[in-house]
């Protein structure tokens, strides 16, 4: 594998944590710049870890959580996303915000990086020489993809309000669908 289809790798992953990152910034207004690294390292972090821990298991785990990792991922994301959608519609009169707590960002990250844990089996699969170079590669790529996001949904957030909040429990409830659906409509 070069290096350049280990980065389309990388990004094809953190595709969801940068949209969960984003949603993050559209909800959670007042994010320090502490909060903000801290969800770069997180989800770079489990983007990092699973696919290691899918390599060290190789194939002998794959059909085992092959059967149930989109419903791990739909749970997850659907229930951060309806809360947050809750919460918007519960305080609309008020400005509602979403308040980041070290649980909450692990269930995003964790929710976000179960489809690299496959990426990883399939790197054991086919024999991949460097899975250190991988994994630090993809968790890099990750961090950097998130903190950008939840960058770009804090210039957004502060514009629409409340109405950023429903945005970001959506596009959460979406993430986890779509994670669902390609893997029940997968050939």
């Amino acid at each position: 594998m070069g290096f350049t289809e280990l980065l389309l790798i990388a990004a094809g992953l953190a595709a969801d944590a940068f949209a969960v990152a984003a949603a993050d910034g559209l909800c959670c207004k007042n994010l320090s710049r502490r909060w903000i690294a801290g969800i770069g390292i997180c989800f770079g972090l489990m983007q990092g870890i699973m696919p290691l821990l899918g390599y060290a298991l190789g194939n002998c785990f794959l059909n085992v959580i092959s059967v149930f990792d989109h419903y791990i991922a739909l749970i997850l994301l659907g229930f951060i996303g309806l809360r947050m959608l809750f919460e918007a519609l519960r305080n609309d009169a008020a400005q509602s915000e979403t308040q980041m707590t070290v649980r909450l960002l692990l269930l995003q990250g964790l929710a976000t990086a179960i489809d690299a844990f496959a990426v990883g089996i399939s790197f054991a699969a086919v024999g991949t020489a460097s899975v250190l170079t991988a994994v630090s590669v993809i968790a890099a790529v990750t961090a950097m993809l998130s903190i950008t996001g939840v960058q770009i949904g804090r210039r957004f957030g502060t514009r629409f309000g409340s109405g950023a909040q429903v945005c970001g429990g959506l596009l959460l409830i979406g993430i986890g669908v779509r994670i669902f659906l390609s893997h029940i409509l997968a050939p």
